[in-house]
């Protein structure tokens, strides 16, 4: 029974925050800088974390804080397990860079949510234009770096359940090599306590391993270097499931 008070008392705070919040900055991202805009918006998901921790009982364990260190000295593309809308919220109030998500465009359509993200200096692709979706990708993966910002994938394409396992898509790895940045590997179990598809969370606490960086060797193959990605992270969610 408790779990459903809470999830049901935390459902209440994020549908009353978003309203207000996305509306707040509608309001005034139009006299904001892009990375003004994004201090702003991020404000949310950091609400959202808090109201996690304090309504849910949900806390986070954090190993490889070092690795973290290390990747703040040059750009890097992040790739990171997607089991849930946890990492959505906690990565963006958490990492030390401005975040550009690379995301499908149809998230546009969601009331405050998609018109907010719509403002911000993100990346959203359409999906059903296949050959020229990677294209879009890189052109605005370039402006976004230049503005150090973080490129982030959740190379699965959508979420997944604990154990299950789909091959990752290799667009992250593809522009790793065009551009010669690191890949910064994020693996976690966040669905164990926050299910993909399910509003009733649990509390307990999630773990979140950082990665140290997988650079792209000369000659490898995209493939080759999101099999090295998948297997850092699918093996470290092993270790923590």
């Amino acid at each position: 029974m408790l779990p459903l008070i809470r999830s049901m008392a935390f459902v209440m705070f994020q549908a009353i925050s978003v309203s207000i919040w996305g509306t707040l900055f509608i309001l005034v991202a139009p006299f904001l800088s892009p990375s003004n805009r994004y201090r702003f918006a991020m404000r949310w998901p950091a609400m959202s974390s808090w109201a996690a921790k304090t309504i849910l009982g949900i806390r986070v364990r954090i190993r490889g804080e070092d690795n973290l260190t290390k990747a703040c000295a040059q750009p890097v593309i992040v790739c990171a397990k997607h089991q849930s809308a946890w990492e959505t919220l906690f990565l963006p109030s958490y990492l030390p860079r401005q975040l550009c998500f690379v995301f499908k465009r149809e998230l546009l359509r969601i009331p405050f949510f998609g018109w907010g993200i719509g403002l911000l200096p993100m990346i959203h692709v359409d999906r059903s234009d296949g050959r020229r979706a990677y294209a879009q990708i890189a052109r605005q993966a370039r402006r976004r770096q230049l503005e150090d910002r973080w490129i982030t994938f959740f190379p699965e394409g959508t979420r997944t359940r604990p154990g299950q396992r789909v091959k990752y898509k290799s667009g992250a790895a593809r522009l790793a090599i065009e551009l010669g940045s690191p890949i910064l590997p994020l693996a976690h179990n966040a669905g164990l306590l926050w299910p993909r598809k399910a509003w009733i969370k649990k509390s307990g606490t999630i773990d979140l391993v950082i990665g140290d960086l997988i650079w792209p060797k000369p000659e490898e193959t995209p493939d080759q270097l999101m099999r090295r990605v998948e297997d850092f992270i699918e093996e470290a969610v092993r270790g923590i499931s």
